[in-house]
């Protein structure tokens, strides 16, 4: 089951989003202060949160950030190496389907294929030595 990590001042935004995430029933829901970067799955964070987190950000590509359209945060952001930003005026789905795609790109110890990531990673690094 995917673990989620929700860290939002604003609460009934999290509450909504909360609902809509655990109706699915395929993942564990979290309100957390401070997100834990060590456990698996999505961080799901607004701009403050995104100050508590440790830098450079492990895994920035399962960080999802909910921020208004301001140009501080999306520079923060940008330079923490977020990949998915959702404004919070957008609908819920939006955010909703940002975390699904976190979750997708989320590295993880997935005992179904093991060694999966590993060998991906050595097939990279071949391809980097013998350039391309």
């Amino acid at each position: 089951m995917e673990i989620v990590q929700l860290t939002l001042t604003d609460t009934p935004y999290a509450n909504a989003l909360r609902e809509l995430l655990v109706r699915g029933g395929v993942r564990e829901v979290r309100s957390v202060q401070v997100p834990d970067p060590r456990l698996e799955g999505v961080i799901v964070i607004d701009p403050d949160a995104l100050d508590l987190l440790p830098f450079p950000l492990p895994n920035p590509e399962r960080i999802v950030l909910i921020t208004s359209n301001d140009p501080q945060h999306l520079s923060s952001a940008w330079n923490a190496g977020v990949r998915s930003v959702v404004f919070s005026q957008d609908p819920l789905a939006t955010a909703v389907l940002a975390i699904m795609a976190a979750e997708l790109r989320a590295p993880r110890a997935d005992s179904r294929c093991p060694g999966a990531h590993a060998a991906a990673s050595r097939v990279a690094s071949e391809r980097g030595r013998k350039g391309g």
